[in-house]
Formats: structure tokens, C-alpha cells, sequence
């Protein structure tokens, strides 16, 4: 199995009649999927997802593919192909199209109409082509086919793009679910004839890799959700995902059976639930649906709310909720289901909001401890099942964690693909497939690009890590005033803090230290400020190490009078 190496350089100019793969976010992580493939000077895109922001990065709204390596090769941007739509693999798409508003859009009916209603929000009206599963098109010198996978969203697709250099498979987000609500499989002849033909590179949705065995049907959630419905007294709040379509559904259905009314809550799962139900997507008996508005007029045995925030974001409804800060007030005895998994690096923040909803008296029904949610994914066994139908030359994981990949490429190589076609890349790594084999030839800049507000990409590394402080120890901030001839004070220092825990009077202790280091300095002749800011930030910083063992922001202003 081949790995990238963090010396790796720009890649060479591909080879004539080579196909250059490019993953741009999605390895190493869950969530940002963005693979850009390369042929004849030519470029397709699959996929352009967003990554949702951890604890330790402060302020940020979204994270996003960089678009740096193709920034300047937007011209040669054949299209962009969406394998479905859940904002790992569309939040990205209004960011990129700022940039180039005429790169068309490919995709199934459900995925285009949810992108374009987002695009709508960015006042982009873009070029779309729709596909579906059997439909096979030609992306200037990209012969695409796709492909139906069954998926936790509807109208999901995978793709093969054929080139004269191979044919490359790439599956987006699938499991083999045997008995899918909507009836839609994941089409195995297809990929069986795929694989008559030769599938040259299968780069292959790790995300369930260390999972054994195969994920639970979809449809064996209904029973629990009938059990829990039975069980509830008063409301019954369900957070989830805003595009889990199949999960609305049961949790509709259920409502329908126990005499609920529904009401959705959130500005995306209004609008996603809205484009389903007109689209067909989504079965809703007449007036099952009601405003949110008019729930104070019903009991709150019929009341059903749906909602977002299950991955504990903190401006969701959800969180909303659990801090006592939303226009709906959970009370003793209702009951909140989360009907979705734990995305990693999720964790603290949904038990944190699972123990604020708790207090207040709800009794939270989560998937540890009732099956109320199966994954999108699939798990081993039918990775194992799916290498060995589609017997790829050479395979590629991606759509995971380091774990979920390296657990891919092992599963790969049990079904009998060899080692040396086994390609465990990370982004911006380059792998070209040259005369039937895949190897990593480069790397170029894949960075994480944040989005904080109306700024995008403005924020980096740096700013997140003085974030942090601040938020973690507080700041203190020093204000001298020097003579600008001769260096010596003239006022102050003095010194105020901000979220350290340390008492502005406590300072009295190092006052004198401060005035003594600026005396010495002016005597030495140092009078520019920027040099006297860093002998009161060493001098403060010291003093509060010693003192009190923290390490707060130091923020010095010398002014020169």
C-alpha cells in the first residue's frame, strides 16, 4: 500500500493519456468532499462539501475545500458532478460557484433542487444538467455514467467516468441496504457490469470500514420509533438531520399512526422538507403538517416538533432549547428524540446538550440508548461484498478518518486487490493512473479554508490560536506612556484584565517590575515602542507564570508622547 509523505512536492505535469485524481477535502476527515479528476487539460469535479467546525476552532461558521490548486483553472472546468445532497458534499458549491458562476451542476432531481434552493440564498442562478441513475453523458472528454446507491438521503449516485486512460468508479456515500423505505437499491448489476468492462481505480466510501458486519436496515428504526410515540405523554421534539428524508418520514408516519400533528422548526429543514414533499420525496397525509405558530392551540399529546441541531451545533434549534434560549421551552415530560450518529469530534457538544435537556426534565431518546437511527454507510461486510463484485485494478479510500481509510485499503487487499494498487492518499495528494496503475505523484496546497460571517478564507491558523487563548485565559492589557526622546514613563503602566481570574489589584506586585525594565531600557537608549511592548509583554508574561501558573493574552501599548 502506497502512503503520501509529508515531503512531497508539487506533482509533475501529467503524463499524456494519464488520469489525475486530486482530493481536495474528504480524507482524513468526515465531511468537505471535493475530488477534482484531470484528463487532456481538462477538469471534472465530484462533490463540494463543507466540514463542520470542532470546539477548538472558535468562531467558525464553516470549513471548506481550497480551491487554491484550481483557482486559476476554473476555465477548465468541465462540471461538477453531486453525487447527493447533504452539505458535506453540496455546502460548498455557493463558494466555488462566487468564483465561476457558470460551472455546470450535474445531478439527481432531489440534489439539484436542494442546491438550487441554497444557491438562491447566494443569488446564483446556476447552469444545471439532471441525471439519473442508467443516464450516461458526456463531460467534454468525461464519458459519465451513474449509478443508484441506497444512502440516508434519496436520489443518491454513484459515477464512472471512463477516460482513455481507464475508468475511474466513484461511489459518493452508499450501503447496501437490502430492504430500503423508498425501494431503491443499490443497483449491484450495474456495478457488476462495471466491473465486466474493468474498473481501473474504485475510490470507495470508507466512512463505515471498521464497522463488522452490515448496517441495520432503515426500516427496522419504525418499530422503536412506534415504541417511543406509545410511550410519550406530552411533545415529542425529533432532531435531525435537515436532509434526512427517509427519517422524516418515519417520524411522519408514526405522527400520522398516534393522532400527532407535525410542525417543522428551522429555516433549512422547513425549506429541504418543503422541496421533498413537492418533489414526491416525501409522503405527508393532508394536514398532517401544520405551522409552528398554531401548536399553542393543540394539547401537547399532539404535538410533534422536527427539528435541527442533533450533532449539538450551537445556533441549531436544539441547543436552542437545552440553554433556555428558544421560543419553544422544554417542560417535565417531554420527550427529544435524536434520530441521527455521532459525526467524530461531535461528542461533548451533543452530551452537553443531552444534559441540558435533562435537566429541564425531557426525556432524551439518542441512538445510545435506542435504535432510533441506522447509518448511511456501509460497514465491512459489504465493503467486502461490494470488492469483490466490482474487483478493481486499483483502489483509492476515501470519505474518512485515517482509521476509516487504512481500514478501507485492508478490506481492499483481503478481497484480492494487490498492495501495490492500493492508494492510501490525504488531500491535495495527487494520484495518477498511468497505464492501468495508480500512484501518488505529488501534493499541492489543500488546506482548511474557514468561514467566519460574511469572511471566507480570512481567518487562518493564527487567528484561531489567539482565539483560543483568549478564550481559555482571559487577556491583560498594559498601557505605558514614554517620552519619544528619551524612553522614560511618563504615565502608568497600567494594567486591566479580562477573563484571567486575576484581580486588577493583584497587579500592584508587578508594576514597580515593569517601570524598573523601561528605566533600564531608556538608559540603554531603546526607545522604539514595538521594543519596549516586547520587554512588557516578557516582563508581565513571566510574572503571571510565576504567580499564578496561567498563560493569559498579554496585550502591551506603548504610546509616545
Amino acid at each position: 500500500m502506497s502512503h503520501p509523505h509529508p515531503e512531497l512536492g508539487p506533482p509533475p505535469p501529467l503524463p499524456e493519456g494519464g488520469l489525475r485524481v486530486t482530493p481536495l477535502g474528504g480524507l482524513g476527515e468526515i465531511g468537505r468532499n471535493m475530488t477534482v479528476f484531470e484528463y487532456g487539460g481538462r477538469l471534472l469535479i465530484v462533490d463540494c462539501g463543507v466540514l463542520f467546525p470542532e470546539e477548538e476552532q472558535p468562531g467558525i461558521d464553516l470549513i471548506l475545500p481550497d480551491f487554491t490548486s484550481i483557482r486559476d483553472r476554473l476555465d477548465d472546468v468541465e462540471g461538477i458532478v453531486l453525487t447527493h445532497g447533504h452539505e458535506d458534499h453540496i455546502g460548498g458549491v455557493p463558494f466555488l460557484l462566487r468564483e465561476k458562476p457558470d460551472i455546470p451542476l450535474i445531478g439527481s432531481k432531489l440534489t439539484l433542487a436542494l442546491i438550487e434552493a441554497k444557491l438562491q440564498e447566494h443569488r446564483i442562478r446556476p447552469y444545471t444538467l439532471e441525471v439519473a441513475e442508467g443516464h450516461r453523458e458526456r463531460v467534454g472528454p468525461f464519458d459519465c455514467e451513474f449509478v443508484a446507491v441506497n444512502h440516508s438521503i434519496p436520489d443518491a449516485l454513484a459515477v464512472a467516468i471512463r477516460t482513455p486512460a481507464g475508468m475511474a468508479v466513484h461511489t459518493g456515500d452508499f450501503k447496501m441496504d437490502q430492504l430500503p423505505l423508498d425501494s431503491r437499491l443499490t443497483d449491484l448489476h450495474a456495478f457488476a457490469r462495471l466491473s465486466e468492462e474493468g474498473i481501473d481505480l474504485l475510490l470507495s466510501d470508507s466512512t463505515n470500514a471498521e464497522v463488522p458486519g452490515f448496517t441495520p436496515h432503515e426500516r427496522d428504526i419504525s418499530n422503536v420509533l412506534r415504541q417511543v410515540f406509545a410511550g410519550a405523554r406530552k411533545r415529542i421534539i425529533v432532531a435531525s438531520f435537515a436532509s434526512h428524508v427517509h427519517r422524516i418520514q418515519q417520524i411522519l408516519d408514526a405522527a400520522h399512526e398516534y393522532g400527532r400533528r407535525v410542525a417543522f422548526v428551522g429555516r433549512s429543514m422547513v425549506r429541504n422538507m418543503g422541496i421533498a414533499r413537492d418533489l414526491g420525496y416525501l409522503k405527508v397525509p393532508p394536514g398532517l403538517v401544520v405551522d409552528v405558530k398554531t401548536l399553542d392551540d393543540l394539547p401537547d399529546h399532539e404535538v410533534v416538533l422536527v427539528c435541527t441541531g442533533s450533532q449539538g451545533e450551537p445556533m441549531a434549534a436544539l441547543s436552542r432549547m437545552a440553554n433556555r434560549d428558544h421560543q419553544i421551552r422544554i417542560v417535565q415530560g417531554d420527550t427529544v428524540i435524536l434520530a441521527s450518529s455521532l459525526i467524530p469530534g461531535n461528542e461533548n457538544a451533543v452530551y452537553r446538550v443531552i444534559n441540558g435537556l435533562t435537566r429541564w426534565g425531557a426525556n432524551v431518546v439518542h441512538k445510545g440508548n435506542a435504535k432510533v437511527h441506522v447509518s448511511g454507510h456501509a460497514s465491512a461486510g459489504e465493503l467486502l461484498y461490494f470488492y469483490n463484485i466490482c474487483r478493481p485494478k486499483n483502489l483509492m479510500p476515501v470519505h474518512g478518518e485515517w482509521r476509516h481509510l487504512r481500514a478501507n485499503a485492508e478490506l481492499g487487499a483481503l478481497t484480492g486487490v494487490p498492495h501495490d494498487r492500493i492508494v492510501i492518499a490525504e488531500d491535495g495528494v495527487t494520484v495518477d493512473l498511468v497505464e492501468g496503475k495508480a500512484r501518488i505523484s505529488g501534493k499541492v496546497q489543500a488546506g482548511y479554508v474557514y468561514v467566519d460571517g460574511l469572511s471566507v478564507g480570512d481567518v487562518g491558523e493564527p487567528a484561531l490560536k489567539d482565539r483560543k487563548i483568549l478564550g481559555e485565559e482571559g487577556i491583560i492589557s498594559v498601557f505605558v506612556v514614554v517620552d519619544s526622546s528619551t524612553g522614560k514613563i511618563t504615565g502608568g503602566p497600567h494594567i486591566q484584565a479580562r477573563g484571567s481570574g486575576i484581580d486588577d489589584a493583584a497587579f500592584d506586585g508587578v508594576v514597580p517590575k515593569i517601570s524598573e525594565v523601561l528605566e533600564r531600557s531608556a538608559q540603554d537608549g531603546v526607545v522604539e515602542p514595538h521594543q519596549l511592548q516586547q520587554l512588557v509583554r516578557r516582563t508581565l508574561g513571566k510574572w503571571v507564570s510565576d504567580t499564578y501558573r496561567r498563560r493569559p493574552m498579554i496585550l502591551p501599548v506603548v504610546v509616545e508622547v
